[in-house]
């Protein structure tokens, strides 16, 4: 199972407490497990990725394993932590301002 730590307002709107799991056949990459992030929660559809391009949300960030992995491909492979459950893939609402 996948890991997945979503923000609050995410996981308010998804009607869920704490991690997401998710899970996911091989080849374990970021866009697969987004795939399965909206499937399990179709209220999350279009507020992470486009429902249309499937390209990231401006203010959308993706980290992994102490990397940045928000301009990575949709078929990056997720890091070996991520794929084995002892690491979350975290989806985080970027800050903006000054």
């Amino acid at each position: 199972m996948i890991r997945v730590a979503l923000p609050a307002p995410l996981r308010a709107l998804a009607c869920i407490d704490g991690e997401v799991q998710v899970a996911v056949a091989e080849p374990v990459t970021l866009g697969s497990v987004l795939d399965a992030v909206e499937a399990g929660y179709p209220a999350l559809r279009g507020t992470i990725r486009d429902q249309i391009t499937r390209q990231r949300r401006p203010f959308m960030r993706f980290f992994a394993c102490e990397q940045d992995l928000s301009h990575e491909t949709p078929d990056t492979p997720l890091p070996g932590a991520v794929r084995d459950g002892s690491e979350p893939l975290l989806v985080v609402g970027a800050i903006a301002g000054g």
